[in-house]
């Protein structure tokens, strides 16, 4: 698993066994055992997430708070 960079505890890198046929150019992020997979073409975007917590009501209800 080549590491590509580290950064405030997340680990930055891609699998070596990526598949065949090989998807689209990714990168993984791992902190404290949750991982991200980000799509880096055409934009950057989130492809997948295990075990990062999306803070969804929290954000809805700051969000709402301000809004009002």
């Amino acid at each position: 698993m080549p590491k590509v960079f580290e950064s405030n505890g997340y680990k930055f890198f891609f699998y070596s066994n990526e598949g065949n046929p090989r998807e689209r150019c990714h990168i993984h992020a791992r902190k404290a055992g949750n991982e991200a997979k980000f799509w880096m073409t055409p934009y950057i975007s989130l492809a997948d997430s295990w075990g990062f917590s999306g803070n969804k009501d929290l954000i809805e209800e700051k969000w709402n708070e301000y809004f009002r």
